[in-house]
């Protein structure tokens, strides 16, 4: 199975693990909505789990590189929160399947997605740390922050890829952006 083939597994296991869980997707339906023959499966994968494995580090890599780069554009802080809040909203609108595998499955642990995720808390920690220097944010531990900052958002992407609400808008997601920057803005209590 070359590249193309791994990447229609990749693609299946997307559709799939989106429409049923990966508890309920079969390495059978898996190999089917592939198209590949089960030897043409085990030559890049040794069973689901490894295609849950790929597949969610690939997703969170696409995000993650989107996010980094929101956050680069934005040295004022003020700014950068609002922004990665509008940036998160956004990417999940535009990669639903993607962001509902994210954000609801347990992500696997490996090397590949460990170092992933070195390489972005660090930047997103430096980029941090620089406003809790200058006294606009907050020392916070990471999953505080993560909270603060996203969770709302999160939330709100939760309800609309499960259908529960319609789809956000522009003055919807500025209000979640403006409500992040109250949550996380460093006072002399924080400093």
């Amino acid at each position: 199975m070359n590249e193309l083939g791994r990447d229609k597994v990749l693609r299946a296991a997307l559709e799939l693990f989106g429409r049923d869980g990966v508890a309920a997707t079969t390495l059978s339906s898996l190999r089917q909505a592939g198209g590949v023959s089960v030897g043409s499966f085990y030559h890049h994968f040794a069973g689901k789990e490894q295609v849950v494995e790929a597949l969610f580090v690939e997703c969170i890599g696409l995000y993650q590189a989107a996010f980094l780069e929101e956050l680069r554009r934005n040295d004022d802080p003020r700014a950068g929160v609002a922004a990665v809040v509008a940036f998160h909203v956004r990417w999940c609108m535009d990669n639903p399947g993607r962001a509902r595998f994210l954000f609801t499955e347990r992500p696997p642990s490996g090397p590949e997605l460990a170092g992933l995720n070195k390489a972005f808390f660090g930047e997103v920690l430096s980029w941090w740390r620089a406003h809790v220097h200058h006294g606009a944010l907050p020392e916070l531990d990471l999953v505080s922050a993560y909270v603060l900052w996203l969770g709302p958002a999160q939330e709100l992407c939760r309800l609309w890829l499960n259908g529960e609400v319609a789809a956000p808008g522009d003055e919807q997601i500025a209000r979640l952006g403006r409500a992040a920057w109250r949550a996380l803005e460093g006072d002399s209590d924080d400093r």
